[in-house]
């Protein structure tokens, strides 16, 4: 999924689409799983060098990706569908003013508690041995840009250095998510709780551990046969509720936490033992996946305002504490 978070970023996109041939070669790519080039230039019924041309404008906004696949006596160009969703947000920008923005490293994480298959890895190596729970704990996890395990949890401390004497009004969270199947499994579902300050806020069910084809950003000394991307999750707690990807998923809000300047906040990801469909978790840094991104968290904050009557209780006894004193 691609977050847009303001019509102006996502101009190039609108361009792509602005086009009733390239919406057409995305409804023909989504029926048929992907086609290669001659294939679609005779659907169409455009020549090749038009259809390479449109091509283009999708592949440079990354709305499709061009793979190359051996068939007959040569290499054919096969074009797939890249993206499952598209998040628009079209609030005012009044509405980020007060904002506070930090990405969270993977590896980064304050609290675990994991079952095999698991393990972690740099975008160099691997860390540790796989399978092996106590690299959990190594000093090189903070290096880790990908982890991943059959169930149980890891939970990050979220920083806060919103300014004084403000509440947060919501927290936004994405990142880059997908199961853990032995080796991989495009269908291989697991229920995957958010749970912020001990509070479950929602699950969302993975449909699978992705390894059709490589993860755009994972690095080619990657194992083919593991994890190679997610897909991109939203989460969103505000005072209406909490919402994965624009649709509401629970009624907890950000009122339940009543969080301000002064407030923790730990963000636990976790596979939970009973849960309907254990098939683990896989978590995606910036340097593995389809997205160069890690854990990332937008909070918005306003002023603290204190009712009037508390005002005024505040002034009568700062008055007394002064008329004893004289």
């Amino acid at each position: 999924m691609l977050h847009i978070k303001s019509l102006d970023e996502g101009l190039d996109i609108f361009k792509a689409l602005g086009s009733e041939v390239r919406i057409e070669i995305i409804k023909i790519l989504l029926e048929n799983h992907g086609m290669n080039m001659n294939e679609l230039a005779s659907k169409l019924n455009i020549t090749n060098g038009a259809l390479t041309s449109h091509i283009k404008k999708l592949e440079d906004c990354g709305l499709i990706t061009v793979s190359s696949e051996s068939r007959g006596h040569g290499n054919q160009k096969k074009c797939s569908v890249h993206l499952d969703k598209i998040l628009i947000d079209m609030d005012s920008q009044e509405d980020f003013k007060n904002v506070y923005q930090t990405d969270l490293k993977v590896g980064h994480f304050s609290d675990y508690k994991v079952y095999p298959t698991c393990g972690l890895a740099s975008n160099t190596a691997i860390i540790g041995e796989v399978d092996d729970t106590r690299y959990f704990a190594h000093p090189d996890r903070y290096n880790a840009d990908i982890l991943w395990f059959t169930r149980g949890y890891v939970e990050y401390v979220i920083p806060n250095f919103i300014p004084f004497e403000q509440k947060i009004d919501q927290i936004t969270i994405s990142l880059e998510l997908c199961s853990e199947a032995p080796g991989v499994n495009d269908v291989w579902p697991s229920d995957i709780s958010f749970i912020l300050n001990d509070k479950k806020v929602a699950m969302w069910t993975s449909p699978g551990d992705f390894g059709n084809v490589g993860g755009i950003f994972t690095p080619d000394w990657w194992y083919p046969n593991w994890n190679q991307y997610g897909l991109l999750k939203i989460l969103v707690i505000n005072k209406k509720g909490t919402f994965i990807d624009g649709l509401q998923v629970s009624d907890v809000s950000i009122k339940d936490f009543n969080l301000d300047y002064r407030s923790t906040m730990k963000l636990k990801l976790e596979v939970e033992d009973d849960a309907k469909h254990v098939g683990g978790l896989t978590i995606f840094g910036k340097t593995f996946g389809n997205y160069n991104q890690d854990i990332s968290v937008r909070i918005n904050y306003s002023p603290i305002i204190v009712p009037e009557a508390a005002k005024q209780e505040a002034s009568k006894t700062t008055l007394g504490y002064e008329a004893d004193e004289v």
